[in-house]
């Protein structure tokens, strides 16, 4: 198989999370030369294989095979058929991210000198939760001593053209539940009630949108975004007892759950209210000093002629569970304009250009 063929194969085998469609054994028996270890959890599979070809760092290829649910209207093409129209290849994956898995493992099936140990980590668990995935990988790497000095997570990171960011970090994802509470009564006689939703209103002008730090060179400012508002019981007679509201917060390096907390009690100052904090992931930057990021630099500029950008803009990536590991850790991979969306696609171009860049990043490695 060239990478096209093994793009297209992937796209075929469908694997909706935590469905991983047989790929994991399919590249396992695609790569009989790397050693496998698998640690599979409840029904999410994970695989890793490596291989020592000198004395060097380790470098790993991350990625997810499981994709996100098609939908059934709306697609011009059967998304778990990869069809080729026009220099594009459409099918659910195609971007996010089988494409990415399709160039570094194709890469690593033709390399033949390596300056250390080349390796894959696979889950079919990034769609989901990822609490049996990547993560659970990782611990078991540790403890045997086999975690990586570096690794690129091929998620797809360009903006306009292919060769144009790379992510070097992610904002950190803190959700807030509010509740807060007031005393039921009747419409006409507010002044023997206290109305939660009058309470609000009061200061949510000052609360929705705001900015809790400025960021930095890398990071946009943490934002804190309202989410869902809701209270009463849908009748025009009757003020509520309480309201709820759901917010967001992706946070940088500089804002954390006690800084969260503190802008809602300034705000909230006296009223009763009772809030809950949860950490999705944590915000994290990888030193662009690194070998890491000059040498995939580098190789992006060779093959494109384009300079990246280093960003941390978007969502969350499994490269979130990476970095906690104190390793060193990038995103690159093709554009990602059609991600989850219905007829994603991505080129051709941009799926050769991506295994050439992974090619180049191996010969580059020192």
């Amino acid at each position: 198989m060239d990478v096209i063929a093994l793009f297209k194969y992937m796209i075929s085998c469908k694997s909706e999370t935590p469905d991983d469609g047989g790929l994991l054994d399919f590249i396992q028996r695609y790569l009989p030369d790397f050693r496998a270890i698998r640690v599979d959890v409840e029904d999410v599979k994970n695989l890793f294989i490596y291989k020592k070809f000198a004395e060097g760092d380790h470098l790993c290829f991350a990625g997810h095979v499981d994709v996100v649910p098609a939908g059934k209207e709306g697609w011009l093409t059967n998304p778990y058929e990869a069809v080729e129209k026009e220099g594009f290849i459409y099918g659910r994956g195609t971007q996010d991210m089988k494409s990415g898995v399709a160039a570094f493992t194709q890469a690593l099936k033709e390399a033949e000198n390596f300056n250390g140990t080349l390796s894959l980590l696979l889950t079919s668990d990034e769609e989901g939760e990822g609490i049996n995935g990547t993560v659970k990988m990782l611990e078991y790497l540790k403890e045997h001593g086999l975690l990586p000095h570096a690794v690129v997570v091929a998620e797809p990171t360009c903006e306009e053209y292919f060769g144009d960011a790379i992510k070097v970090g992610r904002r950190g994802s803190i959700n807030g539940y509010l509740t807060l509470k007031g005393k039921q009564g009747h419409a006409a006689y507010p002044e023997k009630a206290l109305n939660p939703i009058h309470q609000l209103s009061k200061v949510l002008c000052d609360m929705a949108g705001e900015n809790l730090d400025k960021g930095d060179a890398f990071f946009a400012p943490s934002k804190f975004v309202i989410t869902d508002i809701r209270s009463g019981m849908q009748v025009t007679n009757v003020t509520p007892n309480e309201l709820k509201m759901m917010f967001n917060v992706r946070n940088t390096t500089l804002t954390g759950q006690k800084e969260v907390r503190e802008f809602v009690e300034k705000h909230l100052k006296g009223m009763d209210y009772e809030l809950r904090l949860t950490q999705g992931s944590y915000p994290f930057c990888t030193d662009t000093d690194t070998k890491l990021v000059h040498t995939i630099d580098k190789a992006i500029q060779k093959v494109t002629g384009i300079k990246p950008k280093h960003s941390t803009a978007g969502g969350t990536s499994d490269a979130r569970f990476v970095a906690q590991f104190g390793i060193d850790v990038i995103e690159f991979g093709v554009k990602n304009d059609t991600i989850h969306s219905v007829n994603e696609r991505t080129s051709v171009a941009e799926v050769e250009g991506l295994y050439k860049v992974f090619q180049e990043l191996l010969g580059m490695w020192k």
